[in-house]
């Protein structure tokens, strides 16, 4: 099986990645987090004028008829630039929950495990996804806000039980994987942050990164983040849960230590809000915790080996 990327996938990754450049660099970022999270509503809505959300969608539904490798290449830019918002969960709901599709509502989800609600004040709508894929809509009346450790993404809690009977214990495996590729870009990302500010400080007269020890930790964040790559990309080509279960461990990995390491290649600086790595590190570490955790990764990976015997 051939994994590499066709010329239409390096295309879209492409198109993805010059469209969030231009509207959401280090300036919008800024914006962002000075609103607390807020989202822009005219960027979503050219989000979905691009596609974003309608990517699977077939064409007659007014969709691109692409599958979840191209949607994982599409989140993982996501993830790449630091874009906010249920994005996962809009694009999940698109095809079911007018508006969804063309960006003109965002759709957020609950999760099952916290009764979490991200973005719930911008969303017109909250929902629970059954394991087929189906969105069940939820009463958020009294949801209750909470502290959010990453500020690009408020939360909400609603009262246990929080979701319908509906949706089965089973993760959505599409969700897991668009979220494992969103971790992917985010450690791409302080790879490259990483090895940028290691070229350029100097101490004791050369760049740091020709020290041993800073070179080692650049090193070691390339490696974690091209495994959790190869494991995204193969995920979204078989569509098995249990290698999807697997990438998100790599990937989860690959985003919070990738982010903790560049912050020791940054030093003190990567702690302040003149460096976007702290944003990273916060996101990631969030996003551990989302469709499917460490354990429960880790369960369904023990089931699947035990099933071997």
């Amino acid at each position: 099986m051939d994994f590499r990327l066709s010329d239409d996938q390096r295309a879209l990754r492409r198109g993805v990645r010059d469209l969030l450049d231009g509207r959401f660099g280090r300036e919008a970022l800024r914006a962002a987090v000075d609103r607390e999270g807020r989202l822009d509503r005219k960027l979503w809505r050219e989000l979905g004028d691009a596609g974003f959300f309608a990517l699977r969608l077939p064409e007659d539904d007014g969709g691109a008829g692409l599958g979840l490798s191209e949607a994982a290449l599409v989140f993982e830019e996501a993830g790449r630039a630091l874009l906010p918002g249920p994005l996962v969960a809009t694009h999940l709901a698109a095809g079911f929950v007018p508006g969804a599709a063309d960006g003109t509502l965002i759709v957020t989800a609950v999760s099952e495990l916290d009764c979490l609600v991200q973005h719930f004040d911008d969303a017109g709508t909250v929902v629970a996804f059954a394991s087929d894929g189906t969105p069940h809509a939820v009463d958020a009346s009294e949801a209750v806000a909470v502290r959010s450790l990453d500020p690009l993404t408020p939360l909400h809690r609603l009262p246990r039980p929080c979701a319908p009977e509906a949706p089965g214990q089973l993760p959505l495996g599409a969700a897991v994987l668009l979220t494992a590729a969103e971790q992917l870009g985010s450690a791409a990302r302080s790879t490259e942050e990483a090895v940028r500010h290691a070229k350029g400080r100097v101490q004791f007269g050369r760049p740091i990164g020709g020290f041993q020890a800073v070179g080692h930790l650049c090193a070691e964040m390339l490696v974690r983040t091209e495994v959790a790559r190869a494991a995204v990309y193969a995920a979204a080509v078989r569509g098995d849960l249990t290698e999807i279960a697997g990438a998100k461990l790599l990937a989860d990995e690959a985003a919070v230590r990738g982010a903790k390491d560049c912050l020791q290649v940054f030093g003190g600086m990567g702690f302040t809000w003149e460096s976007e790595v702290h944003l990273h590190l916060k996101r990631a570490l969030l996003r551990a915790r989302m469709w499917l955790t460490t354990a429960q990764a880790e369960e369904i990976q023990a089931q699947a080996l035990a099933s071997e015997f």
